[in-house]
């Protein structure tokens, strides 16, 4: 699927649509830095019903917000100031069915991520226009 947003309210809306059909697993994000990758996770994560301010994890590499009302938690995982990966324990968050776990910059740890792993790429192609890709 792919679509276009002119901007960041519409990259929040079409990341909350897709938020409700999602029930678990991994979310691999990709794009350049500032193409919108955080605004998706604000989006899903305001899907899944979530209040929190949703920041990016570029220094403390994991954050993690409980999901109102059901046992599952969402995991916001950013890997562009990684190298290592064997000490963040993503092999663990991966395995528990109850996490969605939503990663920037996934390409440097894709080996990593399981079969079934849906991947979004996001393009920045103006200064409000962004083309958003979704494949399983």
């Amino acid at each position: 699927m792919q679509t276009i947003s002119l901007g960041t309210d519409e990259t929040k809306a079409i990341a909350r649509k897709f938020a409700k059909k999602f029930e678990s697993g991994v979310i691999a994000l990709t794009g350049e830095l500032g193409a919108g990758k955080t605004t998706f996770v604000q989006g899903f994560a305001e899907g899944l019903g979530i209040k929190d301010k949703i920041i990016s994890p570029t220094f403390v590499l994991i954050r993690q917000y409980k999901i109102p009302d059901t046992d599952k938690t969402l995991f916001h995982i950013d890997l562009y100031r990684i190298e290592k990966f064997d000490e963040l324990g993503l092999e663990e968050i991966i395995e528990d069915p109850n996490n969605i776990i939503l990663i920037e910059w996934a390409e440097k740890a894709s080996d990593l991520l399981p079969n079934g792993t849906t991947w979004i790429n996001i393009v920045q192609e103006g200064e409000n226009k962004r083309k958003i890709t979704i494949s399983d």
